[in-house]
C-alpha cells in the first residue's frame, strides 16, 4: 500500500472533506504494516475499494413550519461498505451536516460495526435539518417528509438506519410511522432505537454509555485500577451522555461534569440519580443548553460559560458529544490536571494533534469506534428480537452487551499490544476491524 498516494488520490478527488479524509488517514496508518505482509490485499485492491462508498443518495427534503412556511433541508444516506452484512449506521439531524461528515462517519461505522462481530455493514445518514427549537409537530413533519425519500432504500436485509445526534426516541418513532405506512409493512427492523413495546429492545437508549463504561472499566482495570471513587467528565448532556452517567455511578465512579454548546456544569460531589433523570428533559427540551442543570439544581452543579468539561480536574474524560470536540490545547489541559484515562465515547471526538499528545503522555486512549460501539451491538440485537419476533429481558441484553464490549476490548488488546507491554488500543481497533471486513471482501470476488 502506497499511503501518500492513496491520500494524495482521495485529495484530489474529494477537496475539501477534510472530516473522511482525517477519518481514513487515521486508519490507514494503523493498518499500513499489517496490509503490506497480505499481497493479495494488495492484488485485489482491497483499500483502494473501501475507502469509497458503495453509494450515496442526496435528496431534497421539503416541509411546512408551524407558521405555515415552507422550509428546504438537504437530506443525505450513505451506503458505504456491505461486506459483513445490511448496511447500518444512524442518522444525524445537525446544522453541520454535510457529505464530507457523514463519509467520515460511514467510514467509521465500517470497523465499528465489524469489531461487533456481528452481521451488520457499514453506513451513515442525516439531514441539514437543526432541531434546536423546532416543536414536536415540526420535528414530526419533517421527519415524516425525509422519509418519504429514504424509504425505499432501507429495509432490515438493506439498510437498517439508527439514531444519532438530533435523533432520539422521538425522531426514530416519527420516521418509523411515516416508513411503516409508505412500505405498508410492519417491518420492525428497518429501523432501530425504537421505543419498547412496538419494537425496541430493552436498554437501547442507554448502550452507548453502558458498553463505553464497560470498555473504559477494562482500561482501568488493565493498570491494575479500579473504577470506584472516579471522577469522569462527560461532554454533552444527550443519550449517550445520560448512560455513560447511569454505568458510571452504578460502577462507583463520579461523573463531575458534563458540558454543552453553552458551557460546562461542574458537579464536585458527583451527579445524582436525579440529575442523571433531568438529562432526558434537558434533551427533550430543544434548548441545548447545559446551564439548564445548573438553574434546577443550584446547590449541586456550578454552571460556567464557555468552559468544556476538560476544564474541570478528572481521573477519566469522554468526549461524548462531537467529532474533533477535544483539541490539542484540551488535552494539554487534561494531561496537567492529572487525567488517568481518555476514551473517546463520540466519533472521532479527539483531533489528531490531541490523541498524539495523550499518547505521549503515556495516558491510555481508546478510540470511539471500539468505545462506542455498544449503541450499534445493541441496534443489532434488536434486529435479532425483531426478526424473532421475540423480546429479551432488560439483563439478557446487558448480558449480550457486556459480552460484546468485553470481546471488542480483547481483540483491540490482542492487535494493539506493543513491545513494550503498552497497549495502542487506536491501532488494535483499526486492524481487528479492517481484518474482517478485508477478508469478507476478498472471498466474495471484485464487486
Amino acid at each position: 500500500m502506497n499511503l501518500k498516494k492513496i491520500m494524495a488520490d482521495l485529495e484530489a478527488k474529494h477537496p475539501g472533506e477534510s472530516e473522511y479524509l482525517q477519518a481514513v488517514q487515521e486508519v490507514l496508518e494503523s493498518i499500513e504494516d499489517v496490509y503490506n505482509k497480505h499481497p493479495e490485499f494488495e492484488k485485489a485492491k482491497i483499500v483502494e475499494r473501501l475507502v469509497e462508498p458503495d453509494r450515496i443518495f442526496t435528496f431534497r427534503v421539503t416541509w411546512v413550519n408551524d407558521k405555515g412556511e415552507v422550509c428546504t433541508n438537504l437530506g443525505y444516506r450513505v451506503q458505504f461498505n456491505a461486506a459483513l452484512g445490511a448496511y447500518k449506521g444512524g442518522l444525524r439531524f445537525h446544522k453541520a451536516v454535510n457529505v464530507s461528515m457523514l463519509k467520515f462517519l460511514g467510514f467509521e461505522q465500517i470497523f465499528k460495526n465489524s469489531l461487533t462481530n456481528l452481521p451488520l455493514g457499514g453506513g451513515k445518514g442525516g439531514s441539514d435539518f437543526d432541531p434546536v427549537g423546532k416543536s414536536d409537530e415540526e420535528i414530526m413533519r419533517f421527519c415524516q417528509a425525509f422519509m418519504y425519500e429514504l424509504w425505499r432504500n432501507i429495509g432490515p436485509d438493506q439498510d437498517s438506519p439508527a439514531g444519532d445526534v438530533g435523533v432520539g426516541g422521538r425522531e426514530i418513532g416519527y420516521l418509523y410511522g411515516a416508513y411503516k405506512k409508505l412500505a405498508r409493512e410492519h417491518s420492525t427492523g428497518a429501523l432501530t432505537g425504537k421505543s419498547y413495546g412496538w419494537g425496541g429492545s430493552l436498554i437501547r437508549p442507554e448502550a452507548t454509555g453502558f458498553g463505553a463504561i464497560y470498555y473504559v472499566e477494562r482500561m482501568v482495570k488493565e493498570q491494575k485500577d479500579t473504577m470506584k471513587g472516579k471522577k469522569i467528565a462527560l461532554s454533552g448532556f444527550g443519550n449517550v451522555a445520560w448512560g455513560a452517567a447511569i454505568k458510571a455511578t452504578e460502577l462507583g465512579a463520579k461523573v463531575v461534569a458534563i458540558s454543552g454548546p453553552d458551557g460546562v456544569c461542574e458537579i464536585k460531589n458527583g451527579i445524582t440519580k436525579d440529575m442523571i433523570d433531568y438529562m432526558l428533559e434537558m434533551r427533550a427540551s430543544n434548548r441545548n443548553k447545559v446551564e439548564d442543570m445548573a438553574t434546577k439544581f443550584p446547590k449541586l452543579a456550578k454552571f460556567t460559560a464557555g468552559k468544556k468539561a476538560w476544564s474541570v480536574k478528572c481521573d477519566i474524560a469522554c468526549p461524548c458529544a462531537f467529532q474533533n470536540e477535544m483539541d490539542e490545547k484540551d488535552a494539554k489541559e487534561l494531561i496537567k490536571n492529572g487525567v488517568k484515562y481518555v476514551a473517546e465515547v463520540s466519533n472521532m471526538g479527539c483531533q489528531p494533534k490531541a490523541i498524539a499528545a495523550i499518547q505521549k503522555a503515556k495516558i491510555p486512549f481508546a478510540p470511539g469506534k471500539a468505545v462506542n460501539a455498544g449503541g450499534v451491538a445493541t441496534s443489532g440485537l434488536e434486529i435479532c428480537q425483531n426478526a424473532g419476533h421475540i423480546n429479551w429481558t432488560a439483563e439478557e441484553v446487558d448480558v449480550k452487551l457486556h459480552k460484546i464490549m468485553n470481546d471488542i476490548y480483547d481483540m483491540c488488546v490482542e492487535y494493539g499490544k506493543q513491545k513494550d507491554g503498552s497497549i495502542n488500543y487506536v491501532k488494535g481497533a483499526n486492524i481487528a476491524g479492517f481484518m474482517r471486513v478485508a477478508k469478507a471482501m476478498l472471498a466474495q470476488g471484485i464487486i
